[in-house]
C-alpha cells in the first residue's frame, strides 16, 4: 500500500497516450498539470510524437526515464498492454481511465488487467483520476479542471498559499511545500460524483487537499486510499463515497488510524438487502449492519453530499480550533475530535463515557425546538444545566426568554453583545456540558464581531447554525471558519456535523487486526439436540432434553414437544412445536409432532424475560446481534447489533427490554450476568465455524437466578 502515496506525491507523471489534439482525452491530463504549475517531470509518452503542449514526447516509458505515476489514456483493448509495460518499468501506481472491463460485462479482460499488473497498484479502471489541490498534481481529465472560472488560488484553497499570477493558478514550483493544518481528503468510488463534489467543496471554501476517484476498484479500494490518506499529516478528516463496504479488515484498518471520517455509503434501499434464513439474519440486514460497524468503528456515515461536505467543514474547524488553544488540563469532548494514533496512552483524565451532552444557545425559540429535534435524531443528548448555570442565566436571559435547554437568550440580547459573551461563558463552565449548538437568525454584519469575540473565549466544540441571507452578514463565515468555528444555515445540518466530529469508537482504542475470522476449521452443529449438547458442554444452560420413541418414553413433570426435521428452523411458524404437555396430553401432542419430524421431548421452564442471542455472517465480517426474542423478534424489531468482538454488556444498555431486564415497575431486576455468560459462551462455540453460518438461540429465557437457552438453530445463510 505504500506506493498509494504517490497519487499525490509523485515527482514525475507519464501520461501514457498522450495527444497533441486539442481538445483529446489524451491532452486534457498534460494541459491540467501546466495549468495548475505542477512543478515535477510531465512525461508525455506517445510512439510517434516528438513534442505535445510544448513539452517532449517519448516513445515508450522506458525511454521516458524514472516515472513515479503513470495516467493511462488509451482503450481498453490496449490497456492490459499499457499496464505490462508500467509493470516492467517499475511503475508504483498507474490510474487506468478506460471502461470497459467487469462493469461492461468483460470479466476475463479485468483479469487479465490484474494478472499484468505485476508490482504496479491500479486506480480504476473506469475512473477519473486524482488531484492534489496543493501541489497541482492533476492526474485527472475531469472536464472540472478545464472550466475557465476553476482555479486553485490560495483563497480558495489553504493548502496553496503562493503567489497568484494573472493567467495562471499558482505559480510553478513555488508552493510544492507549504502545507495546511487543516485539509480535508476526498475519495470517491464515482468519478463524476467525485470531481463534482470536489468542485462544490472548494465553492464553499471547504479546505480541500485531495480528491481521489477509485472507479471500478479491480485492485485499489477506496478505503485504501483513505487509509492512505489518513497517514499524512496535513490530513484532519476524511470523506468518502462508497457503493458498498464488503471488506471489515480494511474498515478497522481506517479507523484505527485515528482521523474523523465520513462516508456516504450507497445501498439503503430494501431492494439492496441479502435474504436471510434465520431471524438473525433478517434483522441484522447489510444496510443495518453497515449502520451498526460504522457506529462501533467511530465512523460517521451520512445521508447525502451536503452532510459529507458539512462534515469536512467540521472537521477542519475543529482541529483549526483544538490545535489552536493549549489543552486545559481537563477532559474535553473537543479531543475526541484530534486526529491520535490507535493505542497512544493520552496522559489526560480518558474522555467520559456515554452520549455527548449538548446545550443549545438560540436567539429564535424555533431554530432551538429545530436543533433539540436534530441534537436527538444524531445520538446526542440535550444537556442538563447545573443549578448555578441556571441562575446564572437567569440574570442574563429575559424573563420572555428560557433558562432551561434549549436556551432561548431571545434577539434582545443583541443589543447589548456582552450578554451572548456571559451567556456562552457560563454554559462553557458547565460540567455536565460536552459542546454548544449556537443557533441565530437573521444575523447581520454588525451582529457578528460580537458573536466572533464571545466565541473565543469557550472552550468546548462549538458550531453555529446562521439562518438568514449570506448578504446581510457577508464576511460572517469567513471570520467564523478563521475563529475555528464552522457554520451552517440550519440547526439540522449544523448538528449533524458537530455528531459527525465528536463521532468515538464503542472502546477507546480500535485495533486493526481484532476482527475474527472464522476459518472453517470446525465443522458446525445444525441440529438443535446436538447444538444444545455442545452449547451444555461450553457452560451454557439448556433444559434437559431427550427424543421420544413413543409417549411412553415421557418422564417429565411438564415439557415441551418439538419437530426435528431437514431444513426446519421456524418451528412454531410451522406447528412444530407444544407447549405444556404432561402425562395425560402426551399421547395427542406426540401424534401431532410426529407428522412433521422426530418427536424431541424438552423440560418447559418459565418465568422471565426472552431474547434473541445470534451470529450471523454479513460482508463486514461475523455479527452479534442481541434483541427481544421469541416469536415477537421481528415484530418488535428490537435489536442493537455488532461486529465481532463486542461488548454485549454495552449492547443491552441499548435495548427496550433492557427496562424489562433492569426491574420494570417494581419487579425484580433480572440476571443480566448470566445471559452475558450465554453470549460469551455462544462465540466462543461458534470461533471456528465456516462463515456463511449464522446460529441462533431464540429465545434465551433470563430469570431473576440464571439464563437459559430454549430453543437453537444453526443454519447456512444466502
Amino acid at each position: 500500500m505504500a506506493g498509494l502515496s504517490m497519487l499525490w506525491s509523485a515527482r514525475s507523471i507519464a501520461v501514457v497516450g498522450a495527444s497533441g489534439r486539442a481538445g483529446s482525452l489524451g491532452r486534457l491530463p498534460v494541459e491540467y498539470l501546466l495549468r495548475y504549475g505542477y512543478s515535477g517531470q510531465i512525461l508525455p509518452i506517445n510512439p510517434t510524437a516528438t513534442e505535445i503542449c510544448g513539452l517532449r514526447a517519448y516513445p515508450s516509458l522506458a525511454a521516458a526515464g524514472p516515472v513515479d505515476l503513470a495516467l493511462i489514456m488509451v482503450g481498453a483493448d490496449k490497456a492490459v498492454a499499457a499496464v505490462a509495460e508500467c509493470a516492467a518499468h517499475g511503475v508504483p501506481v498507474a490510474i487506468l481511465g478506460a471502461s470497459g472491463f467487469a462493469e461492461a460485462g468483460a470479466p476475463e479482460l479485468q483479469e487479465q488487467l490484474l494478472a499484468a499488473r505485476g508490482g504496479t497498484r491500479i486506480l480504476g479502471p473506469n475512473c477519473i483520476g486524482a488531484a492534489t489541490l496543493a501541489t497541482g498534481l492533476v492526474a485527472s481529465f475531469s472536464p472540472w479542471f478545464a472550466g475557465a472560472a476553476t482555479t486553485l488560488r490560495a483563497d480558495t484553497n489553504p493548502l496553496a498559499g503562493s503567489e497568484v499570477v494573472p493567467g495562471r493558478a499558482i505559480v510553478q514550483g513555488r508552493h510544492t511545500n507549504i502545507r495546511s493544518r487543516t485539509a480535508v481528503a476526498l475519495v470517491s468510488q464515482s468519478g463524476a460524483l467525485g470531481f463534482g463534489a470536489a468542485s462544490l467543496a472548494v465553492d464553499r471554501g471547504l479546505p480541500l487537499g485531495w480528491v481521489v476517484t477509485t472507479g471500478n476498484e479491480a485492485d485499489v479500494t477506496a478505503l485504501e486510499v483513505l487509509t492512505e490518506l489518513a497517514a499524512e499529516p496535513d490530513c484532519v478528516g476524511l470523506l468518502g463515497y462508497v457503493e458498498s463496504l464488503r471488506d471489515g479488515s480494511a474498515l478497522r484498518r481506517l479507523a484505527s488510524r485515528g482521523k474523523p471520517v465520513a462516508l456516504l455509503v450507497a445501498g439503503r434501499s430494501a431492494a439492496g438487502r441479502r435474504a436471510a434464513a434465520s431471524h438473525t439474519g433478517a434483522l441484522a440486514g447489510d444496510d443495518r449492519v453497515v449502520d451498526a460497524a460504522l457506529r462501533q468503528l467511530g465512523i460517521t456515515r451520512v445521508a447525502d453530499l451536503d452532510d459529507l461536505l458539512d462534515a469536512g467543514e467540521a472537521f477542519a474547524a475543529s482541529a483549526r480550533r483544538t490545535r489552536s488553544r493549549p489543552r486545559s488540563g481537563r477532559s474535553r469532548v473537543a479531543d475526541y475530535a484530534e486526529p491520535r494514533s490507535a493505542g497512544v496512552v493520552d496522559t489526560e483524565e480518558p474522555p467520559r463515557v456515554g452520549p455527548v451532552r449538548v446545550a443549545v444557545v438560540t436567539t429564535s425559540g424555533g431554530s432551538g425546538i429545530l436543533a433539540a429535534d436534530a441534537v436527538e435524531a444524531a445520538g446526542l443528548v440535550l444537556a442538563e444545566l447545573a443549578g448555578d448555570t441556571r441562575e446564572a442565566l437567569a440574570e442574563i436571559v429575559p424573563v420572555f426568554g428560557s433558562t432551561e435547554n434549549p436556551i432561548d437568550v431571545t434577539a434582545s440580547v443583541m443589543r447589548d453583545r456582552t450578554l451572548v459573551e456571559r451567556c456562552l461563558s457560563a454554559v462553557d463552565r458547565d460540567p455536565g456540558v460536552d459542546a454548544v449548538v449556537l443557533c441565530f437568525c437573521v444575523l447581520t454584519g454588525d451582529d457578528v464581531t460580537g458573536i466572533v469575540d464571545a466565541l473565543r473565549q469557550v472552550t468546548k466544540p462549538v458550531v453555529v447554525a446562521r439562518t438568514g441571507a449570506e448578504h446581510l452578514a457577508p464576511a460572517a463565515t469567513a471570520m467564523l471558519r478563521a475563529l475555528g468555528v464552522a457554520s451552517f444555515p440550519t440547526p439540522a445540518r449544523a448538528v449533524r456535523a458537530l455528531a459527525a466530529t465528536l463521532r468515538q469508537a464503542a472502546s477507546t482504542t480500535i485495533d486493526a487486526d481484532t476482527a475474527p475470522e472464522a476459518d472453517g476449521g470446525t465443522e458446525p452443529i445444525t441440529d438443535e439436540w446436538r447444538l444444545k449438547e455442545a452449547l451444555r458442554a461450553a457452560g451454557v444452560p439448556v433444559p434437559r432434553g431427550r427424543f421420544l420413541d413413543s409417549p411412553a418414553d415421557f418422564d417429565f413433570e411438564r415439557a415441551v414437544l418439538k419437530a426435528v426435521a431437514p431444513g426446519l428452523v421456524h418451528k412454531t411458524e410451522a406447528g412444530g412445536v407444544i407447549l405444556n404437555v404432561t402425562k395425560e396430553n402426551v399421547a395427542e401432542a406426540f401424534r401431532k409432532i410426529a407428522t412433521i419430524g422426530r418427536v424431541w421431548a424438552e423440560e418447559q421452564v418459565g418465568g422471565g424475560v426472552e431474547v434473541l442471542v445470534g451470529i450471523s455472517p454479513s460482508p463486514l465480517g461475523r455479527v452479534l446481534t442481541i434483541g427481544a426474542g421469541g416469536t415477537l423478534a421481528e415484530l418488535l424489531d428490537d435489536v442493537a447489533i455488532r461486529l465481532l468482538p463486542a461488548d454485549p454488556a454495552t449492547m443491552l444498555e441499548e435495548l427496550k427490554i433492557a427496562r424489562l431486564l433492569d426491574g420494570y415497575r417494581g419487579k425484580p431486576a433480572l440476571d443480566t450476568s448470566a445471559l452475558l455468560d450465554v453470549v460469551a459462551g455462544l462465540v466462543a462455540l461458534t470461533a471456528r465455524w465456516p462463515a456463511d453460518i449464522a446460529v441462533e438461540l431464540n429465545p434465551v429465557l433470563v430469570r431473576e437466578r440464571g439464563a437459559v437457552v430454549l430453543d437453537a438453530a444453526a443454519v447456512r445463510e444466502v
